[in-house]
């Protein structure tokens, strides 16, 4: 029996060799420093865990929750959004709960895209905006990101025969995985081109509380017109360290985000109660957390950014997100620099071949490991290429 063509047609997983080489190495007992995956390893603060504990001790949390979410967590973004950005928003009609931000944009495209019709992606970006749209029926079409842009759009390279056609677009700041950082001029464009030829806009904002030297990422509708085109995708996993709870929301226009309610009753059966519960908690302390972690991610990325450059990289100073987007030396692809990388020091770094073509040239390093760990690291890929004369 053979599998849907929709399947057949997704790209392969890019890191399949690697990882493979990675089990290998270590089934041979060699030390491997995985700075690869955007998962924190700070732990999930006491209070949310307390809190999970609590609830789940309540019988009635065991049944099926709301499709929708608890109204008391939908109440604690909406809340979390005021404080946050000073915007107001009806948590009944404009809020859905998520398991996790990555099924809800999975989802979205099923929301509001036809066969045939065109999406905008981020590229280099999250693979799951071109996933969705092609499963959805769609055709990606890839948002270039590049160096010589700061890694923002360039609208205007589109014609406008493709402008007319496009449904939706896929936009991510504080972004994944350049660490590019946008302002509120640059929504105001985006809606206002949205609203020109009539497509909407997924905005992820799963990085917005991982920020450096004072910068505050915006949100999409601190800018007037936004509520018209657009949803924006919350996650808890990156600012509470919940990465495996999958806990997020969704805002935005209420047609979008009844729609995607409506799809969502068709395919989960909503959040454990008792985690929508916990994640009420943890939005009610955001800074709290934020004034443990945020010193912590700043020295770290302190630390790999400093050794990068005196390494010899043409690096930019990240003021967003948890990763470093490091171009590779030019004998080098993305993905053979990765596996030169695992194979001489024993570092895995994400290749950016695996975010899309024009993340070509590029990797990823995670800033989700303890100092000691990133300065042994950066020691070793010093040594390596300083050594081979690689860095020049």
């Amino acid at each position: 029996m053979d599998v849907a063509s929709r399947i057949k047609n997704l790209p392969p997983y890019l890191f399949a060799e690697i990882e493979k080489k990675v089990e290998n190495m270590r089934n041979q007992g060699k030390e491997i420093i995985d700075l690869g995956i955007g998962d924190p390893d700070l732990p999930t603060p006491d209070f949310i865990i307390d809190r999970l504990c609590s609830e789940a001790r309540k019988a009635d949390n065991h049944r099926y929750p709301s499709y929708r979410g608890l109204a008391a967590f939908r109440k604690a973004a909406a809340t979390w959004y005021e404080n946050r950005f000073g915007i107001t928003l009806n948590p009944d009609r404009e809020v859905v709960s998520l398991i996790g931000s990555k099924e809800g944009i999975a989802h979205f495209a099923w929301c509001i895209v036809n066969p045939g019709d065109i999406v905008l992606a981020s590229d280099p970006g999250y693979p799951v905006y071109k996933t969705s749209t092609m499963l959805a029926g769609g055709i990606p079409l890839e948002l270039p990101l590049l160096k010589k842009n700061h890694f923002l759009p360039d609208f205007t390279a589109f014609p406008e025969s493709v402008l007319r056609r496009t449904k939706l677009i896929y936009v991510n700041y504080p972004n994944n995985p350049t660490g590019a950082i946008v302002d509120r001029e640059f929504f105001r464009e985006l809606v206002q081109l949205a609203r020109s030829y009539d497509f909407a806009i997924a905005h992820d904002l799963a990085y917005s509380e991982v920020s450096y030297d004072g910068y505050k990422a915006p949100s999409i509708f601190e800018v007037d017109g936004a509520r018209e085109v657009a949803v924006e995708f919350h996650s808890l996993s990156k600012t509470f360290n919940m990465t495996g709870w999958r806990v997020g929301f969704a805002v935005g226009n209420e047609r979008l985000i009844e729609a995607l309610g409506r799809v969502k009753t068709n395919i989960d059966s909503g959040i454990f109660n008792a985690i929508q519960w916990a994640g009420v908690e943890a939005l009610g302390r955001t800074q709290e957390v934020l004034d443990w972690m945020l010193p912590i991610y700043t020295r770290r990325r302190n630390l790999v950014y400093g050794a990068l450059q005196t390494g010899g990289f043409d690096v930019e100073k990240p003021q967003a997100s948890f990763y470093i987007w490091v171009p590779v030396p030019q004998e080098f692809t993305s993905m053979s620099f990765a596996e030169h990388l695992l194979e001489k020091t024993g570092v895995v770094v994400t290749p950016g071949i695996g975010f899309g073509k024009y993340g070509e040239g590029f990797i990823r390093i995670s800033l989700t490991s303890p100092e000691e760990i990133l300065a042994k690291a950066m020691e070793k890929i010093q040594n390596e290429l300083g050594i081979r004369g690689k860095l020049k």
